[in-house]
């Protein structure tokens, strides 16, 4: 069985503060070593429960958060950017299954630093007409390359909203949001204990069912993307790219041929961005 683990920061246990997210300081450290040890548990767990190869994907900011002489080391490292599949770089070597963890809420909810790709630019972001956060935009993206998302821990905002996109997945919450940075905390120890068993549990249970050990792409289907963005001038700015349409002051529609192409057009808008910071 071959996995793929993305790692994102914001719903590691303890993380509360957008300080803890940026590289420079002390808090940033501590987190980034958190978010390493909560991989490492997964890590252990898949490769308990029957995977045969693991790929660790950094999802975080910059790519380059994970401290790789802290992890398993038969699991293998994705790491920085630009990449062409972003959070979900790794399944192009065939990962049937996908872990998501550290993963926070959509933007505009009270979940632990809540957004949406890129909380500067985007304020909503719907495939089909149906809102997603970055689990529902890259698990569509994941299910396409024919991998199935398993295993999902982040606070109980991010589990509310996401149970329902990935029906049969299990969730481990690392802390209970009471607002954009605070909520109460599970300890650091327990969490990767919980991850450890839980990934065991699923791969365990994927092997036994007779899941091929790699994935199989499945069929594109076209999307249909609506944006809702911060301010109108990000709004001038991203329609500078000729095949968005404008439907008001801060919402533009596109179309993309599938999943893969609409995660990708929503990443480069993120950033060209950074021009207007």
């Amino acid at each position: 069985m071959k996995v793929l683990i993305s790692t994102d920061i914001e719903g590691i246990a303890g993380v509360f503060h957008a300080e803890q997210t940026r590289a420079g300081n002390g808090e940033y450290e501590a987190a980034r070593r958190w978010m390493t040890l909560e991989a490492n548990a997964a890590i252990e767990g898949a490769f308990a429960g029957g995977a045969i190869d693991v790929w660790v994907n950094d999802s975080h900011g910059g790519f380059r958060n994970l401290l790789p002489e802290l992890l398993d080391p038969r699991a293998q490292v994705v790491l920085g950017k630009p990449r062409t599949l972003g959070m979900m770089a790794g399944l192009e070597y065939g990962a049937a299954l996908v872990f998501m963890l550290g993963y926070h809420a959509k933007a505009q909810t009270r979940g632990v630093l809540a957004h949406t790709i890129n909380s500067f630019a985007f304020a909503r972001v719907a495939f089909d007409g149906v809102e997603l956060g970055e689990a529902g935009l890259y698990g569509a993206l994941a299910e396409e390359y024919g991998a199935r998302v398993v295993l999902l821990s982040g606070d109980d905002v991010f589990a509310e909203e996401t149970a329902p996109r990935f029906p049969g997945a299990r969730f481990v919450v690392t802390k209970t949001a009471t607002g954009q940075s605070s909520g109460v905390t599970q300890s650091p120890a327990s969490v990767r204990e919980a991850l450890r068993a839980a990934a065991s549990d699923v791969v365990r249970q994927q092997v036994e069912a007779g899941r091929a050990p790699a994935a199989t792409r499945a069929q594109p289907q076209a999307v249909d993307c609506e944006l809702r963005v911060q301010t109108s001038g990000l709004a001038d700015l991203f329609c500078q790219w000729p095949t968005l349409t404008r439907v008001d002051g801060v919402t533009l529609r596109f179309s993309a041929a599938s999943a893969e192409h609409a995660v990708r057009m929503l990443n480069c808008l993120s950033a060209m961005s950074f021009m207007l910071r």
